[in-house]
């Protein structure tokens, strides 16, 4: 999902700038009134940096990434996640990849924004209800939402690419995600299940902070 530095002019590079920093200002307040989210945020950013660099290659004119936001949301909360997106493409941009830092706002809107949509549309009918199991097929539905997002957000940056960028070759980057919408839900389950009522981590009261435990007892394979 990056777009690689100098596809994108430097005007189009302010405009997500300023989208970017209008998206996080909204919901950094957040952080302040309840203080929890923000170690989530923290353990959301590392956990997303850490998903990013076990697995990335090279998939047409973009990269393919195991990212995890799913089980980060999941797991974490929805602020903490939307916020952890941006804050580890940061930390994966300053520790690992500096290049990357010129496109971190068109970066993290490409993750920031299908996050929104989906919670805001698709999650609250699938697993806000909290007698709602969370099954496989949920999992597959929230992940086909959010990673189509983020296929369609590069190709809209490539459109605005100061290079053509051929459709074929994006269309090769959306289909290098489909494997994820098998792997990802799976790792989701684990996930939810190390964290369900009877689960280890339920012991110790700083998982309380750490986690957010609103979905995890209704994870099933069903």
């Amino acid at each position: 999902m990056h777009i690689e530095p100098g596809l994108i002019a430097p005007a189009k590079l302010l405009f997500a700038a300023v989208a970017a920093t209008a998206v996080l200002a909204c919901y950094v307040p957040r952080l302040l009134k309840q203080p929890a989210l923000a170690l989530r945020t923290l353990l959301a950013a590392l956990f997303f940096s850490v998903f990013m660099q076990i697995f990335h290659m090279k998939a047409g004119p973009s990269e393919l990434h195991f990212l995890g936001a799913i089980p980060l949301y999941l797991s974490f909360g929805f602020v903490p996640t939307l916020l952890g997106l941006a804050l580890g493409l940061l930390l994966q941009g300053l520790v690992f990849e500096p290049q990357d830092l010129v496109h971190l706002a068109v970066n993290s809107l490409s993750l920031m924004l299908p996050l929104m949509l989906m919670h805001y549309g698709l999650a609250r009918r699938l697993v806000g209800n909290k007698d709602k199991p969370i099954g496989v097929a949920t999992l597959v539905k929230l992940d086909t939402a959010f990673y189509s997002g983020v296929v369609a957000m590069v190709g809209f940056w490539l459109a605005l690419g100061q290079t053509q960028t051929a459709f074929a070759d994006w269309a090769s980057f959306a289909v290098a995600y489909l494997p994820w919408l098998v792997v990802e839900p799976l790792f989701t389950l684990a996930i939810l299940w190390l964290l369900r009522p009877a689960g280890a981590l339920r012991r110790y009261a700083l998982a309380r902070l750490c986690f957010d435990f609103s979905f995890t007892s209704r994870a099933t394979l069903a």
